[in-house]
């Protein structure tokens, strides 16, 4: 379980580094890539300047990137203390859910839904990889 929990974590980090890569060429039919900052609601409705909100946005996602996987190296009990957990995991699932309503896409709610099981099972549940079986 521990060791699911900690690529789950780790994965779900990885994914948000889609935000900093180039977006794939598009095609004729094929779909929009989800992960573009420059297209968000947040950006329009606010009339912010999209570089600024670029530059914004990276540092939500490099903070989600190193809390998420420090969070996983936790679960796995790996150069990352197990007392660090919870913090690590509340704190990657609350800017990976601020990155995700602020640069939002149909394709990533997703996302949302796994942040939102993160908390309840760090902070309903009182999960922790030491409660675990081993």
């Amino acid at each position: 379980m521990k060791f699911l929990l900690g690529a789950f974590l780790i994965g779900h980090a990885l994914v948000h580094a889609s935000y900093l890569s180039p977006a794939p060429p598009p095609t004729a039919d094929g779909p929009e890539w989800p992960f573009e900052m420059a297209r968000s609601w947040f950006v329009t409705w606010a009339g912010l300047d999209p570089a600024l909100v670029r530059t914004l946005g990276t540092a939500m996602v490099l903070a989600t990137i190193a809390l998420l996987i420090g969070a996983g190296l936790s679960t796995l009990g790996w150069l990352v203390p197990s007392e660090w957990w919870m913090s690590l995991v509340v704190g990657g699932a609350v800017a990976s859910a601020l990155t995700l309503a602020v640069f939002f896409h149909p394709w990533i709610a997703l996302g949302l839904v796994i942040d939102a099981a993160l908390l309840w099972a760090a902070l309903g549940a009182g999960w922790t990889p030491a409660t675990a079986s081993p």
